[in-house]
């Protein structure tokens, strides 16, 4: 679901009303007005903590054809192809470890190369009415987001959030920005397992930043597809919030569907004759459910956000940050997110049903079971009281000295049998 021309292209705030540019501070890395050697470079200084990105950005695709530049700096690229933009950050205990994955200026839809830190690329989008800046990151630390909380002007409470992950799916506003959680959801078909990660999206005035933790999120393809887009680009930020809400939601309808086919097949095996008795199903449905709830945790949060983004109910008044033209693109995302609930909510019935369903198949199991072993006891009682009656040795009982007295006691014995065998059989206790 792309968003068409008819929506207004971006536009930055107007002179004077934007945020002024923050002053560098000597910890941080000297940007290209600077004018010293190095500018723009990940170099960690020796006031720079460990683990700090230092304001760079700059990603594998400038530090490309600059190899021997890299090798010195914290900025490497990866060997997982060209399209793996990523940054690897030294914490300086000599390991490497991915912090952000791309940074980029975009001016009319195009992709420019980026300035050397935060600030100088957020001054450079602002000063143009039509590019913005969008930075990704990948669980980082608070020092690691520091800078770029500072340089954006993020809320102390939307940072914290964004650190600690563990949030529902919601939607802030604040002064300076706009935060967005997500909770990307992948399945895995093998172990039939549905894991959740997180995504936390500021908006704000020619900026959008993405904080992922865990795995799932859509972004490097949202990315990659809107770079292939430049007329949806264009729009700015609200087309990046869009695509990524889009994606995550398109993604859940897929889930649902995967969901959907292990439930027939559960259902299938709960009643069929033969399997149906097993023993671990009772515990494969309770995991099923378990499932479920972890999808629903992810979509079902995320209902108000959506409508308050497509100008539905009580949260009519548009939302800052966010372009009016885009309501009826949120709508339809909210319309496919609705599909999904329901799907969810389908899915959680026929699960609790059929966990209903088996455990009343338990039961007549079991009784079945009950009634053919109370039978056979019947069966078994009578040859029993029979012969404990004439094992008692009594001198006066006269039957004890007929000729025919055994085979008599033998033959009440076998027709009493075949006489309680027809009954119970009749009954289908046996």
């Amino acid at each position: 679901m792309g968003m068409p021309s008819t929506l207004r292209p971006h536009r930055a705030l107007p002179a004077g009303t934007r945020a002024p540019a923050r002053p560098r501070g000597t910890g941080g890395p000297p940007g290209p007005a600077d004018g010293r050697p190095g500018a723009g470079r990940a170099v960690r200084g020796p006031g720079a903590r460990p683990g700090r990105t230092d304001g760079v950005c700059m990603t594998a695709r400038s530090a490309d054809n600059r190899s021997t530049t890299a090798g010195r700096t914290g900025v490497r690229r990866a060997d997982t192809g060209p399209a793996d933009d990523r940054a690897l950050i030294d914490r300086g205990d000599g390991r490497l470890r991915f912090v952000i994955v791309d940074c980029a200026i975009y001016r009319d839809g195009q992709r420019a190369e980026g300035a050397g830190d935060f600030s100088a690329a957020l001054d450079t989008a602002r000063a143009d009415s039509g590019a913005f800046v969008w930075i990704g990151l990948h669980e980082p630390t608070e020092d690691e987001f520091d800078r770029v909380s500072q340089e954006f002007k993020l809320h102390p409470l939307a940072v914290e959030d964004a650190l600690k992950a563990h949030q529902r799916p919601k939607l802030e506003v604040y002064d300076d920005s706009l935060f967005m959680v997500l909770k990307p959801v992948t399945y895995e078909p093998k172990s039939d397992e549905v894991s959740s990660g997180e995504l936390m999206i500021f908006l704000g005035d020619s900026f959008v930043v993405t904080v992922r933790h865990g795995e799932g999120a859509p972004l490097d393809e949202v990315r990659d597809r809107l770079e292939r887009n430049p007329d949806l680009l264009r729009h700015g930020p609200t087309t990046v919030l869009h695509s990524i809400t889009d994606a995550t939601v398109d993604h859940y309808l897929d889930v649902a569907t995967e969901l959907q086919t292990d439930l027939e097949e559960l259902e299938t095996e709960v009643f069929s004759p033969t399997d149906g008795g097993s023993r671990d199903i009772a515990s494969r449905i309770y995991t099923f459910k378990r499932q479920i709830l972890e999808f629903r945790r992810a979509t079902g949060p995320l209902a108000p956000p959506l409508s308050r983004l497509s100008g539905n109910g009580q949260f009519a008044p548009a939302v800052p940050f966010v372009d009016d033209s885009a309501q009826p693109f949120f709508r339809d995302v909210s319309d496919h997110l609705t599909r999904v609930n329901e799907s969810v909510e389908g899915l959680d019935r026929l699960v609790s049903d059929i966990l209903s369903a088996h455990l009343a198949q338990m039961s007549v199991r079991q009784n079945d079971d009950m009634r053919k072993i109370s039978a056979w006891a019947a069966m078994a009682a009578v040859p029993t009281m029979i012969a404990g009656i004439y094992g008692m040795n009594f001198e006066h009982m006269p039957e004890l000295r007929w000729t025919w007295s055994y085979p008599a006691a033998v033959a009440v014995m076998v027709v009493l049998e075949v006489l309680l065998h027809r009954l119970f059989k009749r009954r289908g206790w046996l």
